[in-house]
């Protein structure tokens, strides 16, 4: 490492310390400059001696410099309130995939501030450890909408029998009148979950039957075309919301077409 690519992280005004950081994520970005790299990840190691800012702008791009060396650090730091960085140190050891991040994102879900909760939610889920689905089942409740989306995706994530059954509790229950997030979720159990959710579109209740014809339509899959169609030709019940079953039939099969045609053009 050049001492030279440290120093200008640590001499001059914090203006010109930020300026020096671009420059070598750009020089990594460009090259694969070890010297750069290096440079970086002694920053993340020893981020006390650095400016706050500094760290967590890096870490919003890890995976450009990080590596295996990161890994302790990373997971000492989400425990420091001290510096207020945690919610950047769950930034970095998701980018990276530290698994042993996992019992330190589960105490950050607790955290004040929303940025390490949510930080702490979406690791969970990438990290796909299923030890997290019953910390974050009951985050599906929480009075924060945006709460309830990151859970539902990290459980999809996360995949699994466990996590399915907690999304597909919530579709039952309906603890909220617009559950779109947990429709999603519950579409990337395709194709076992498809069964159930063609049950639910033949439910004596239109708001399940909305729903079912949202994720059927988000699973892209051809299996949920005739109850899609079924619905469009003959279901006019309203939701509680005064949504229609027909209309979110029409609309999930159309999404369905587009994830297909997607597909096709990516293969």
């Amino acid at each position: 490492m050049n001492p030279a690519d440290l120093r200008s992280l640590q001499v001059g005004d914090l203006e010109a310390r930020e300026a020096s950081l671009y420059l070598l994520l750009d020089r990594v970005r460009a090259g694969g400059d070890e010297s750069a790299a290096a440079a970086l990840r002694t920053l993340v190691r020893d981020y006390r001696d650095y400016h706050r800012s500094l760290y967590t702008r890096a870490l919003n791009q890890a995976a450009l410099f990080g590596d295996d060396t990161l890994e302790a650090p990373l997971v000492a730091a989400l425990a420091d309130t001290r510096h207020n960085c945690q919610a950047w140190a769950a930034m970095g050891c998701t980018a990276l995939g530290f698994r042993a991040a996992v019992p330190g994102l589960l105490a950050l879900l607790d955290h004040p501030q929303w940025m390490a909760r949510e930080q702490a939610v979406i690791g969970l889920g990438e990290l796909a450890d299923e030890s997290a689905v019953a910390a974050l089942a009951p985050l599906l409740r929480d009075p924060a909408d945006w709460m309830r989306q990151r859970a539902a995706e990290a459980l999809s994530r996360i995949g699994g029998d466990e996590a399915l059954a907690v999304l597909w509790d919530e579709f039952e229950h309906r603890r909220f009148r617009r559950i779109g997030y947990i429709a999603s979720a519950l579409a990337l159990f395709a194709p076992e979950v498809i069964a159930r959710l063609r049950d639910a579109a033949s439910d004596e209740d239109p708001d399940k039957r909305y729903w079912a014809a949202v994720a059927l339509g988000s699973t892209g899959d051809d299996r949920a075309v005739p109850t899609l169609e079924r619905l469009i030709a003959e279901d006019r019940g309203t939701t509680v919301f005064d949504g229609r079953v027909d209309v979110a039939a029409k609309k999930g099969l159309r999404t369905l077409r587009r994830i297909q045609a997607a597909i096709a053009s990516r293969e």
